[in-house]
């Protein structure tokens, strides 16, 4: 029965069109950076940088390097507003549109009805996540020879790698931006437990991911940075150090498991106390 309640939640969420936004707006962005990239002098700084230290721009300039420097600008922005927007509409949806009554005349609890939905929003974090990673490298792989990777972050980043370990550290990276898309996604569904609209539950969580940004990037606040959840978000950038800093990978990932737990809770317990037919 579980399986077929799932399968039934991921049929409802993907018959919606607003579900699609996402995955179009990926193909679209990526799509124009990769022209952009291609019919204008945008590579010159990547040309400098590489040149300055030593190394090939011919070699380095390549299909699998534009899609990781797109991956940067989407994760994080366009990433978080589309697991929230679907994050937010999985329950306080149903109540606006007065159907949560009528599924809990149904003999199922609450608690497993908000497991079904978040799995089944977890189900979406992954799936676009991995459009993202796949559209990216076809798009730019149209346009730019296969090569090297070559990812740099002014002043933290600067990684040179051979083509088939770029790919390595380019999937690593996509694997572990599913923990971000997951942990977006399950604050906008804690909102949405609550009594609010769709569109404030979102709101919401991009205001509580937005605000942690803001406080992070402050320079008098560097050394306890690490108490931000968006510093934990980012752990994803770990993947394309050299070597992979695996104990602060594995110091986030623990800390976004106890985020999620946190806020799968916290929405369970507002939800089983909340008056539905109010």
């Amino acid at each position: 029965m579980f399986y077929l309640q799932l399968r039934n939640e991921l049929w409802k969420l993907f018959g919606k069109k607003r579900t699609y936004i996402g995955f179009a707006m990926f193909l679209i962005a990526q799509n124009v950076i990769t022209l952009v990239f291609r019919f204008s002098h945008a590579s010159r700084g990547m040309i400098r940088q590489l040149e300055n230290n030593g190394y090939s721009a011919d070699q380095f300039i390549s299909g699998l390097t534009i899609a990781t420097i797109m991956l940067f600008p989407i994760a994080y922005v366009l990433l978080p507003l589309y697991v929230s927007l679907v994050g937010g509409d999985l329950v306080a949806k149903e109540a606006e549109d007065g159907t949560l009554r009528m599924i809990l005349a149904r003999p199922i609890s609450r608690f497993r009805l908000l497991m079904i939905k978040w799995l089944a929003g977890s189900i979406f974090s992954v799936l676009l996540v991995f459009a993202l990673g796949v559209f990216g490298l076809l798009s730019a792989s149209l346009l730019f020879k296969w090569g090297g990777l070559f990812v740099m972050i002014p002043g933290d980043l600067f990684s040179i790698f051979e083509a088939k370990a770029g790919l390595n550290h380019y999937i690593f990276a996509h694997l572990a931006l599913v923990t971000k898309a997951i942990t977006i996604m399950g604050l906008a569904f804690m909102f949405s437990c609550f009594n609010v609209k769709p569109a404030a539950a979102t709101i919401l969580s991009l205001s509580f991911i937005f605000v942690n940004f803001i406080l992070m990037q402050i320079p008098f606040f560097k050394e306890i940075q690490q108490w931000f959840l968006t510093y934990h978000l980012n752990l994803w950038q770990n993947m394309f150090a050299q070597p992979i800093p695996w104990w602060r990978v594995g110091q986030s990932m623990s800390i976004l498991v106890g985020f999620n737990l946190t806020f799968l809770i916290v929405g369970c317990t507002f939800f089983q106390v909340r008056d539905i037919k109010s």
